[in-house]
């Protein structure tokens, strides 16, 4: 037998790892077991949770900065600041002869300094837990959410195949159909899956009307000569752009509908889009259509669309991913009125229903359609001597295959607090969002766009009548930085018809008309530093 190359004598073979004593080993495996001593997770975990339960008592008393502020290369350096500090060692960090186990300190020593690594991790984060934190459309998740999320990072509990997560698997569907039947899908009828994110979600449904809608386009690609196109709310998430990019379709074939006076999508302009588009022999893959656009809230008259587009057989996805959890709430789930007829829906969790990111819903009207999504095959993966797995395996329906148990921390909660909690939630964001624009439209220093039909307000800080439009522009932009950098309060920007607004998404219930006075006082106050 001949070697695939020559070896000098005392050389080792490029493929082969150098020789290792036992002592290494040993000294190896010490180091690998302190790391996974349950004794050190109990004593770490049970600071953490004191550590964290007094960070949400200082927020909720309006105590310390709504951001804490910092350049993004003073971040970064102070963060490799800490991944190089070797105070965590006794002795000569990866020393060949040294004992690595025994020169780590004791259980209570690192346990202390993990708490001082979370205690850094707290002090440089956003606040999303403050009050004033009116900002993007992130919540101020529920702790216990957040806490049974641990349970499952700790153990791992990931669903590419049942097998590996079954009781994940088993509370993910158990959910699916909840919020399914909430939504008002036929029980037994519909499929869902849950992903990580409303982006990737956008992008699951629209692959699977892709797929359905132009045929073998999975396997053969697009046809050059008829160049299906996405028909889209004006102000649609980005994401739907950057879909029909990644689907072969380019972002320059989403074609935009005109919007009402209200700025959701107006059903005539729909349907003269779509006959248009019939009459030059144009594939639609979908109709792409909003229930909480991000911009400002709005909920697009679903039930008339749908007729639109059940007139024009076209696929019908809406991305709730903001809105959708009205439907919990018996006062709001009017603007949903029409959901349930969508072909496809998106409906984001760790928005509206206050989880921790991500976690986002992907519903289809028919079951059927969750299979259609991808067509390949893995055995290493998928077990053939168990077909009817397939319909737990969620690697067979999702972009991902190690999929985190997103859904179990809302399985908790809602197992908890019942349906009353997410409804309350929704209907007081709603009504705080609500206060803010009564706020704003009784100050004569403040142009306010609409009243809301949710937790979005976009306006304006108005203190000089003589300013320009142009200048006000400025002024939007500049003052959000001050108000955001100084801590005071957190919101964000958007542009409508080319002109600068502010926006506030109401997303911690537990915000007040006093601090929305506060944040309104301390735009005011970046506005004079602005004079």
């Amino acid at each position: 037998m001949t070697s695939p190359r020559d070896t000098a004598p005392g050389e080792v073979a490029c493929h082969q790892a150098p020789p290792q004593s036992l002592e290494q080993l040993e000294q190896q495996r010490a180091l690998v077991a302190r790391a996974y001593d349950p004794e050190l997770l109990r004593l770490a975990g049970q600071q953490m949770v004191e550590q964290l339960a007094s960070h949400l008592s200082q927020l909720q008393r309006r105590e310390g900065p709504v951001h804490h502020w910092c350049e993004p290369e003073q971040n970064v350096r102070a963060a490799r600041e800490t991944l190089d500090d070797d105070a965590a060692w006794h002795g000569s960090k990866g020393s060949e002869s040294g004992d690595l186990a025994k020169q780590l300190p004791d259980n209570e020593q690192l346990a202390a300094q993990f708490v001082s690594l979370a205690a850094q991790s707290l002090q440089r984060g956003q606040n999303l837990q403050h009050p004033r934190y009116i900002g993007h459309q992130v919540p101020a998740p529920l702790p216990l959410a957040g806490l049974f999320d641990l349970a499952m990072a700790v153990t791992n509990q990931v669903q590419g195949v049942y097998e590996m997560g079954p009781w994940a698997v088993a509370t993910e569907r158990a959910v699916i159909d909840r919020l399914g039947e909430t939504i008002g899908l036929p029980r037994g009828e519909f499929g869902g899956l849950v992903t990580s994110g409303g982006s990737l979600a956008n992008l699951t449904a629209l692959l699977t009307a892709r797929n359905v809608r132009v045929a073998d386009s999975w396997t053969m690609g697009l046809p050059a000569d008829r160049r299906p196109v996405l028909v889209a709310h004006q102000e649609t998430h980005y994401s739907v752009a950057r879909a029909a990019g990644v689907l072969g379709l380019g972002a320059a074939q989403v074609v935009p509908v005109a919007l009402d006076r209200e700025r959701r999508m107006d059903p005539a302009a729909l349907d003269r889009t779509l006959a248009q588009l019939k009459a030059s022999d144009v594939p639609v893959v979908a109709v792409v259509s909003v229930a909480g656009a991000t911009p400002t809230g709005a909920y697009d008259p679903l039930s008339a669309i749908a007729d639109v587009c059940e007139r024009h057989e076209v696929w019908l996805h809406v991305d709730a991913a903001h809105g959708g959890a009205a439907c919990l709430s018996d006062r709001h789930r009017h603007l949903l009125d029409g959901l349930s007829r969508a072909d496809s829906i998106v409906l984001d969790a760790h928005k509206m229903m206050f989880m921790p990111a991500l976690c986002a819903f992907v519903f289809y009207r028919d079951r059927r359609h969750r299979f259609a999504t991808f067509e390949q095959s893995a055995p290493y993966l998928f077990d053939p001597t168990a077909p009817g797995m397939a319909e737990f395996d969620n690697a067979m329906v999702t972009m991902e295959c190690t999929k985190r148990a997103a859904a179990i921390g809302l399985w908790a909660v809602w197992s908890l607090f019942g349906d009353r909690l997410f409804a309350a939630l929704v209907d007081t964001v709603f009504e705080t969002a609500r206060t803010l624009h009564r706020l704003l439209d009784e100050a004569p220093d403040f142009d306010v766009l609409a009243e809301p039909t949710s937790n979005i307000v976009v306006f304006r800080h108005t203190p000089d009548a003589s300013l320009t439009d142009t200048q006000l522009d400025e002024l939007q932009w500049s003052l959000r930085r001050r108000v955001i950098q100084n801590g005071a309060a957190y919101l964000t920007q958007t542009k409508l018809d080319g002109r600068c607004y502010l926006r506030s998404t109401i997303m911690n219930p537990l915000t007040t008309e006093a601090d929305l006075r506060d944040c309104l006082a301390a735009i005011r106050a970046a506005s004079t530093l602005a004079d």
